[in-house]
Parts: structure tokens; sequence; C-alpha cells
């Protein structure tokens, strides 16, 4: 199966938004009002969508012949919130 750039621009953007879900609304879900199921179920959408995003970024690496800094690159932005949203505009 062939991924496409704008199914990784998806990928990306939902991979970016379950981030900012996760430390925005999620975690001071948990620990500051004690509501500890929002993480769990955030939690995993974003590790799905994590897997999905570095995997994408191997196949992108190959079809689009991105230097190793530029894989690098992009899959260091996978832990930065907003990171995603950043390779969308540079590298895609």
């Amino acid at each position: 199966m062939e991924l496409s750039v704008k199914t990784f621009r998806l990928i990306s953007t939902l991979e970016a938004i379950s981030f900012l879900v996760l430390l925005g609304i999620a975690m001071p879900l948990k620990y500051i009002w004690h509501m500890p199921e929002m993480v769990r179920i955030v939690g995993m959408a974003h590790g799905v969508l994590f897997v999905l995003y570095v995997g994408g970024a191997i196949y992108m690496f190959k079809k689009l012949k991105w230097s190793i800094t530029d894989l690098f690159i992009v899959i260091m932005c996978s832990v930065l919130p907003f990171g995603p949203f950043y390779v969308e505009r540079k590298y895609l």
C-alpha cells in the first residue's frame, strides 16, 4: 500500500492535535481534577497516531528522498508540541 503525501499530512495533523489535547486537556484533568479516564482514551489514540507518524516519516524519507538530517528533524518534531505543524509547512 502506498502512502501519499496528503495522507501523511492528515496523520501529521491528527498526531499534533492528539498531543495537544493530551497535554492541554487530558493531563490537567488527571492531575488537577483526578479524572484519569481521558488520559487513557486520548493517550491510546495519540500512541497509535505517533506510531503511524513515525512509520509514515520513514516512508516519506524514501519516497521524497529526504536527507537523513531531514528525517531526524521530522521525527524529532513528533515529540514537540506543534512540531508536526512545522513539518507540514517545511517538508510537505
